[in-house]
């Protein structure tokens, strides 16, 4: 499914809804799309695109009281800066990367980061903020940043990891009468399935040449 079947059958019908919709969501959920599709197609451009995604949707978290993912957005500067470089630079001499597995050693550690991580985030958005999911705002931001450290070093499992992400955020989203970013989500679940195989497609082709 290509971007503009997409947004045919599935963003435009929640565009109709109106008041429940602003307008800089409507910008970041397209944004956002374009950057996931060119995730999947693995191209460099994919990283300035987020960069605009990111700052739009570190606006839109903060005014919906989702302060985990007001500050994932912020350290995702950080990382698209990071994924970046490492797709144009992070390979043998300096060489653009190439896709990968994820070692059985990353994935304790980054299961060990994970949790280090979720427990005192959670903690201190249900003890010191007025939001009222914190725990369940958490759990996606830690698994969104994992994701991200995946997807940057070109690892091929970064899409379940995304695919498991946006299963929580597609509820949470709604709750939140985010309803065109779930809907978003849910064109992600889409497009992760499309990068999983292209990527696959990918190393697989690589790997026996």
């Amino acid at each position: 499914m290509d971007l503009h079947a997409c947004y045919v059958w599935i963003l435009a019908p929640l565009a109709a809804l109106g008041g429940l919709i602003s307008p800089i969501e409507i910008v970041a959920v397209l944004v956002s799309a374009l950057c996931v599709w060119l995730y999947a197609r693995e191209s460099v451009w994919s990283w300035p695109t987020g960069l605009i995604g990111v700052a739009l949707y570190l606006v839109i978290c903060y005014e919906y009281k989702l302060y985990a993912d007001a500050g994932l957005q912020a350290v995702y500067i950080v990382l698209q800066i990071y994924g970046w470089r490492q797709w144009l630079h992070g390979g043998a001499g300096r060489a653009p990367i190439a896709i990968s597995r994820t070692s059985a050693r990353l994935w304790l550690t980054l299961l060990g980061i994970g949790i280090a991580v979720y427990v005192p985030m959670g903690f201190i958005l249900d003890r010191w903020t007025d939001t009222d999911v914190p725990w369940w705002d958490s759990a996606p931001t830690v698994s969104s940043l994992l994701a991200q450290y995946l997807i940057s070093r070109k690892k091929l499992e970064n899409w379940w990891v995304w695919i498991a992400t946006d299963l929580v955020y597609i509820p949470l989203f709604a709750y939140k009468k985010l309803y065109l970013t779930a809907g978003l989500y849910a064109v992600f679940i889409i497009l992760c399935i499309y990068g999983w195989l292209s990527w696959r497609r990918t190393y697989r082709a690589t790997a026996a040449g």
